[in-house]
């Protein structure tokens, strides 16, 4: 069955969604199977992916409103090797239209469970903000990375979506927890960004990624030619930073699968 994860961080600007579009190009280039659900309206992640979202016959919105299954709205770039769930400016239709229904919360998670069996990885990119689209999101998942600059504000958002998080698990989804945090966007030049993260690792050693993703010209550059950075520049230091992430999240798979087949 394969492990959904979604990116969030109710503090925009963060590599989000640079997050989601390189860790799901990565993974794919170690031969897992990965789907990509966008669920923010901007469609960054779609475009990202090669995919005009003007020009979508369907979406993620008709998906949670019921109007589609996933095989209908499941889509694949051509220079891409994942799927993606599409989005764009009607996702917020769907959330306002969510409100007046029963099972709002748990729109995503029903649609999911039809092809998490398809998959190693799913991983779901949230809008930056607290709404029902992320709390669909949150809900669907097993557990949640966190990518954050490392600045002072990045930590008060931290604590916000740490709440969160907690208030759906004691609510509707017992199994979630925190998949890592990742620190992005990091300048090692910058004595506050270094202050930072050692404050994350000091606090949360056991869930901040030794991976770090460094400011990056060609990552900043690849969503504007619709591919992510492993197809735009295979060699940068954005496209080996996030084949070091998709090794270091397989590592600490296996790692988990060891313990639980040692305690047998």
């Amino acid at each position: 069955m394969g492990r959904i994860i979604a990116i969030a961080n109710q503090k925009g600007g963060v590599g989000k969604t640079t997050t989601c579009i390189n860790l799901a190009a990565s993974l794919s280039a170690t031969k897992r199977r990965v789907l990509l659900v966008d669920m923010d309206p901007q469609g960054n992640a779609t475009m990202g992916s090669g995919i005009n979202k003007n020009s979508l016959e369907l979406t993620t919105c008709d998906l949670l409103l019921g109007e589609a299954n996933l095989a209908a709205v499941r889509l694949r770039g051509e220079e891409v090797e994942y799927d993606i769930l599409p989005a764009n400016g009607e996702l917020t239709a769907a959330e306002v239209a969510l409100m007046g229904v029963d099972d709002r919360q748990s729109r995503l998670r029903q649609a999911l469970k039809t092809v998490r069996g398809e998959y190693d990885f799913i991983l779901i990119d949230c809008p930056p903000s607290l709404n029902m689209l992320t709390v669909n999101a949150l809900v669907a998942a097993q557990s949640v990375m966190i990518p954050m600059q490392c600045e002072y504000y990045a930590l008060e958002g931290l604590s916000a979506l740490l709440n969160t998080v907690e208030r759906i698990r004691s609510s509707v989804n017992p199994e979630l927890k925190v998949e890592g945090v990742l620190r992005t966007m990091f300048d090692p030049r910058n004595n506050l960004a270094n202050d930072v993260s050692g404050q994350l690792i000091v606090h949360f050693p056991d869930q901040v990624y030794r991976t770090v993703i460094p400011r990056n010209v060609r990552l900043a550059e690849a969503p504007s030619h619709g591919v992510p950075v492993i197809n735009y520049d295979s060699k940068s230091r954005g496209a080996l930073a996030y084949l070091a992430l998709a090794g270091e999240i397989l590592r600490r798979d296996e790692d988990r699968m060891n313990l639980a087949g040692a305690a047998f």
